[in-house]
């Protein structure tokens, strides 16, 4: 279950006046867990969200924060560890945002992202007892993904012990941002979640800049010549290494890139872009190309012959960031379709094609919509490279892309597959789906509440036959979530 959610549904229960922030709590026992890497637990009909916390821990507790209906706390002393504890593998956890789930044994993570659908679909998507599979999960739990994304800046996070250790720290950081502040870097030494190829160019790239003194980024006074760097690779050996620069400084863009063209080969694509701007989005500025290729190739196998699909991924297109689990995704959502070869599937929210070419073998045709045109773009070359002739792409807002005159001139499709960004489907798409009517939705989420809010708007015309949560991102809270529409019979 969601915070929000949880927040929402004891909303108006009587708090008590003897929590205050800072307050101490002893031997108050956690509970359940949800989402956001909290855990919660009731003292004196008070819901109290807990971090650091495993569901049947018995633990001491320091107030942070008190509302009306809700308190939010951390854990300060472990009387008795939950059965379900484990030791944390990573250094940063507990400050870096990103693996919340570290200290909890991988068999409760699962039963908790299970539950995590099961409860948006009954109490957002207002579906009485949903037909939830059971949870698929995830083959790798370390060094899963292909992407990270890392951030400069001159002012490093210190941890609580840093600071109470009396060092002098370096001030400059690459790493993640700490949440909570847009403007805070926690550096990071060692992330587990991708290869470990990807530590060493991270650490190489900022030895480099300090070693040549180039300036990192300062978010408030938006100064600073290093801002960003993203990794990628795929399970095909390939890698790309993107560089983020404040400002056209061509002496300090060179000296690094070709510095770290020499010391990792290994880099099949080292590109760079200048975002000037004051947010660090970069799809709208271009991406120019230092050493190697402008895009890396990643592979996967389609369907029970096995056939090995090719798929180009640029520096600005989407594809799944867990390349093995997205395997598994692809194939739930295949046998949700059920195709048998006569039907015209539209797939939104296309990216690079892969959906729609995984499945172009069992479908007469494929229509897939982007709103970013560089990953059309590589889509339609994924299907020449694939040698697929029956998939066609467009770019463009799916709600302004979507309309009746594209489906009058393209045609009326059997199934729709939709796989859309965490915040879900625009209202005016979910109307344009009822409206279109095809005979079955497969609905691919990564954030299962918003996905029940859109079945909730569908629930008139099709019922949800059967939910399949897949998981593509260990010890974290996160889950992707694949449904079934099917449009009812007139009555």
């Amino acid at each position: 279950m969601s915070v929000k959610i949880f927040k929402q549904y004891f909303r108006g229960m009587e708090g008590t006046e003897k929590l205050k922030r800072g307050s101490i709590l002893e031997k108050v026992e956690i509970a359940e867990a949800v989402s956001e890497g909290k855990t919660i637990s009731r003292v004196d009909n008070m819901v109290i969200f807990i971090a650091g916390g495993v569901p049947g821990d018995i633990v001491d507790l320091k107030i942070e924060k008190v509302k009306s209906n809700y308190a939010e706390a951390r854990v300060i002393y472990v009387h008795v560890a939950s059965p379900h504890r484990v030791i944390p593998f990573c250094e940063h956890f507990g400050t870096c945002g990103g693996c919340t789930w570290q200290h909890m044994s991988y068999e409760m993570q699962l039963q908790f992202k299970q539950k995590q659908v099961e409860d948006a679909l009954i109490r957002v998507g207002k579906i009485e007892n949903p037909a939830v599979l059971p949870i698929i999960p995830s083959k790798q739990t370390q060094h899963y993904r292909n992407r990270l994304d890392f951030a400069f800046s001159n002012k490093r996070w210190l941890t609580t012990e840093e600071i109470a250790s009396g060092t002098r720290f370096d001030s400059q950081a690459l790493g993640f941002h700490v949440p909570k502040r847009f403007d805070k870097i926690l550096d990071i030494r060692k992330c587990y979640l991708m290869d470990n190829l990807q530590n060493e160019i991270r650490v190489a790239a900022k030895e480099i800049c300090i070693q040549h003194g180039f300036s990192f980024f300062d978010q408030i006074s938006q100064e600073g010549l290093m801002r960003n760097m993203v990794v990628r690779n795929t399970v095909a050996g390939e890698w790309m290494a993107v560089v983020i620069f404040h400002s056209e400084t061509q002496k300090e863009i060179e000296t690094l890139l070709e510095e770290l063209a020499l010391r990792f080969p290994q880099i099949t694509s080292l590109l760079y872009i200048i975002n000037p701007k004051r947010n660090d989005t970069f799809y709208d500025l271009p991406v120019h190309v230092f050493k190697g290729k402008d895009h890396i190739t990643e592979e996967m196998n389609a369907g029970p012959d096995g056939k090995k699909l090719q798929f180009r991924i640029s520096a600005k297109s989407f594809y799944q960031t867990n390349s093995t689990q997205a395997y598994e995704l692809y194939k739930v959502a295949e046998r949700f379709a059920a195709l048998t070869g006569n039907e015209l599937v539209y797939d939104l929210y296309t990216g690079t094609g892969t959906i729609a070419q995984f499945v172009s073998a069992k479908a007469k045709k494929v229509i897939g919509i982007e709103h970013t045109a560089d990953a059309i773009e590589d889509a339609k070359k994924n299907s020449l490279r694939n040698g697929i002739s029956n998939t066609e792409f467009f770019a463009g807002d799916i709600k302004d892309t979507l309309t009746r005159e594209f489906v009058a001139l393209h045609g009326k499709p059997d199934v729709i597959i939709t796989d859309p960004p965490r915040a879900g489907m625009h209202e005016q798409v979910v109307k344009r789906l009822d409206e279109i009517s095809p005979d079955r939705i497969v609905y691919v989420s990564c954030n299962p509440a918003t996905q029940a809010r859109d079945l909730a708007l569908l629930a008139e015309n099709y019922s949800v036959e059967k939910v399949q949560p897949v998981d593509m991102f260990p010890h974290t809270t996160h889950v992707e979530s694949v449904a079934l529409l099917v449009r009812k019979k007139p009555q």
